[in-house]
């Protein structure tokens, strides 16, 4: 083997590996399919789960806000302090 097809070697067989890696996918067997049961109307759609949920409708609030924080700095009593 001359250096060119060394060279050759080493630069197509990591690129022929990852081709092989990404052909295999993720290892889900069977067709594909969109699902049509009611377990799956509530699940996130793609671009939902990208860019996040902000094309769907907005959840109701379940919990109440939290209550803003005081602005006063929390200073120990200094007769606490020996």
């Amino acid at each position: 083997m001359s250096c060119l097809s060394c060279r050759r070697f080493i630069l197509i067989s990591p690129l022929v590996l990852l081709m092989g890696l990404g052909l295999s996918g993720c290892g889900q067997r069977g067709p594909l399919y969109i699902p049509k049961d009611p377990a799956a109307a509530n699940r996130a759609t793609l671009p939902q789960t990208v860019f996040g949920r902000a094309s769907a409708a907005p959840a109701a609030r379940t919990t109440p806000p939290l209550p803003a924080p005081s602005l006063e700095p929390a200073i120990p009593d200094v007769q606490d302090i020996q």
